[in-house]
């Protein structure tokens, strides 16, 4: 199979970009180029710092909730997606990123990204829902007063941040 027809079976396969794509095909672009994504600092009034546990390739540990950015794609749109999937509720967040970096991993799938970093405000009065999951289960909601000594490698770099 030359490129082209390899392009033209990408395009039978690729309906809604916007929508995401396809499991393989997503592997295969992050294998291949860096990933765009949105990290959402989350606090509260008391300075505590919201985090998910997650169980990842490159380690299990308290994370940012984040996500990567879809085609043509708004970084404040994706930033109130990330929100609504991944803690249930809509934050306040201000639209100019406090932070940004790239980052490059040693893995070669999901290895490369330029990742955003937003302040986003939440009330204390959010109670994460944590409904049957235990506190190691990935997508387990937290407040912490600091930095939590198993964050995630790759979010070491916003450990100024907490």
């Amino acid at each position: 199979m030359n490129v082209q027809e390899a392009i033209e079976v990408l395009d039978t396969q690729i309906t809604n970009p916007s929508l995401g794509l396809p499991e393989q095909i997503f592997q295969f672009f992050s294998r291949n180029t860096p990933m765009v994504n949105v990290d959402l600092l989350i606090k509260d009034e008391n300075k505590r710092t919201l985090l998910s546990w997650r169980d990842a390739t490159s380690g299990s540990g308290w994370h940012v909730p984040g996500g990567i950015i879809r085609f043509k794609e708004s970084f404040e749109y994706r930033i109130k997606k990330v929100a609504e999937l991944e803690i249930g509720s809509a934050v306040r967040f201000d639209p100019i990123p406090i932070a940004f970096n790239q980052v490059i991993l040693e893995q070669i799938t999901r290895g490369h990204f330029i990742s955003f970093l937003y302040k986003c405000f939440l009330s204390s009065d959010f109670i994460p829902p944590n409904k049957g999951l235990s506190e190691r289960e990935p997508g387990f909601l937290q407040w912490h007063n600091s930095c939590p000594d198993n964050l995630i490698k790759v979010h070491k770099m916003y450990i100024p941040y907490f």
